[in-house]
């Protein structure tokens, strides 16, 4: 009989007031008792919904029996039948509006914590298994894919597996795209993320880094150089600001910037080179992950009072319920309702204060959701002497600009088919490049639409 509580075997964590000091891994993990009880909550259902909701189409079911009974090689194997990155994925995926939206256990009580099994099984391999496979016989066929990122990086391993010829061109000194330098290591260890990226390695895919595609080499050089098809994974780089008075002043960061030198460049650290403003008073411009993301960063590093700003309410906040809670349980400040109009300076050229402007909650606009609007002579000042906006990005206009007949919409995203293909013939594309900034999970699912496509037109060609 299955595990009939109306709840999830709780995760345990790091104490708040302990990982607030840390960059530490926050969510701890399962043990094999707790994995093994939580996977005996799953109905296994004959019509198996969970796995409508998961964009890669893991055979969630599957996994979760052999889980049941303890077989987390068998367990392991079936989620690599259809995911590159496992243990990224049982981290990051927002499962709680995919896969876990979906379960029926959800009906009355909580959802199988099907993320939470997902990232056991990734770990328990990791420790366990030599797992990593050998390269596959090659069918002589070059693809080029651009960017090292979710996208890229499923493309690339999904093609490999079938024999092709991968070379991925990454512009950072790392590959990982927003794995590496988005998200920070108490969400997602880098430790996890190379060992990934080491499995891709090792099934033959190629990684070039340093290699802006658009300045040292363009897309028309790359299909001199032999390869018969190109995969855009490039993402969306391009931070978005508000245009508001006094957002060039010093101490106003995009969450991007802010990110990178935390994530990346390991600025946290105290012997690292790359220079970070310990700040005394923080504000935090927006709602979504990437803001609960910097704002918990801020805390880290030292920062007294980290307030995140958002237009709308609580009910409309877009982040994941778990990040929003762990940013409350580690002193993170809401001031919802409200939107900055102005940043104001000290003397010298320094952030000194936000000012806002109180918001209320009008009709529905074409997200759906209730629009913000202003209430006059509302206005009042946070103090602060760092501003991070986290507002979202757009893809760089970089690939665009340099390529003919590769075109995008009115906000930067490349144009494809029902087949990933864009504008330019055997040029593909997926992930954030296409649909703008949105989640890893997403991204991966357009990276194997997009391998499958270019897989059907090379041999459809041969």
């Amino acid at each position: 009989m299955p595990n009939m509580s109306l709840k999830k075997v709780a995760m345990p964590l790091q104490d708040g007031e302990v990982r607030r000091n840390n960059f530490d891994e926050v969510a701890l993990g399962y043990t094999k008792e707790m994995a093994m009880e939580e996977a005996e909550r799953c109905l296994n259902c004959k019509h198996s919904p969970c796995i409508s909701g998961c964009p890669v189409a893991v055979n969630i079911p599957a996994f979760i029996n052999e889980v049941k009974q303890g077989n987390f090689e068998a367990a392991y194997k079936i989620i690599r039948e259809t995911s590159s990155l496992p243990a990224v994925c049982g981290r990051v995926c927002p499962q709680e509006s995919q896969c876990e939206k979906h379960c029926v256990r959800g009906v009355k009580g909580e959802a199988v914590g099907i993320g939470r099994l997902e990232r056991f099984v990734a770990d328990w391999a990791r420790e366990n298994l030599n797992e990593y496979n050998q390269c596959t016989v090659s069918n002589h066929h070059k693809v080029a894919v651009i960017g090292g990122g979710p996208a890229g990086l499923t493309c690339a391993g999904d093609l490999a597996k079938k024999g092709y010829e991968v070379t991925v061109y990454e512009a950072l000194h790392v590959a990982g795209g927003v794995l590496v330098y988005g998200i920070p290591e108490f969400r997602l260890p880098k430790s996890i993320v190379n060992y990934e990226i080491e499995g891709l390695k090792q099934v033959g895919v190629k990684i070039e880094t340093n290699m802006v595609i658009g300045k040292i080499l363009t897309i028309d050089e790359l299909f001199e150089a032999g390869y018969e098809a190109i995969f855009i994974g490039s993402g969306a780089g391009l931070p978005n600001f508000m245009n508001i008075p006094g957002e060039n002043l010093k101490g106003v960061y995009s969450a991007n910037e802010f990110l990178t030198r935390v994530n990346l460049m390991k600025a946290y650290q105290p012997d690292s080179e790359t220079p970070i403003q310990h700040a005394r008073r923080c504000v935090v411009v927006g709602g979504g992950n990437v803001a609960m993301d910097a704002a918990r960063c801020a805390k880290r590093l030292g920062v007294e009072n980290v307030t995140i700003v958002y237009r709308r309410s609580m009910d409309e906040l877009p982040a994941r319920r778990e990040e929003v809670e762990h940013a409350q349980e580690e002193g993170i400040e809401f001031q919802l309702l409200c939107n900055p109009v102005r940043v104001h300076s000290d003397e010298y050229g320094n952030v000194s204060g936000v000012e806002c402007i109180r918001m209320e909650l009008g009709d529905a606009d074409s997200s759906g959701r209730r629009r913000p609007v202003e209430i006059k002579d509302s206005n009042f000042i946070i103090e602060a002497d760092c501003m991070i906006m986290a507002i979202g990005t757009s893809p760089n206009p970089l690939l665009r600009s340099t390529t003919e007949h590769l075109e995008a919409n009115k906000r930067g995203c490349l144009i494809v088919d029902e087949d990933s293909m864009t504008t330019r013939e055997n040029v593909y594309a997926g992930g954030d490049a296409v649909t703008g900034a949105a989640t890893v999970i997403l991204a991966m699912g357009a990276g194997k639409k997009a391998a499958e496509a270019i897989d059907n037109k090379i041999k459809g060609n041969a």
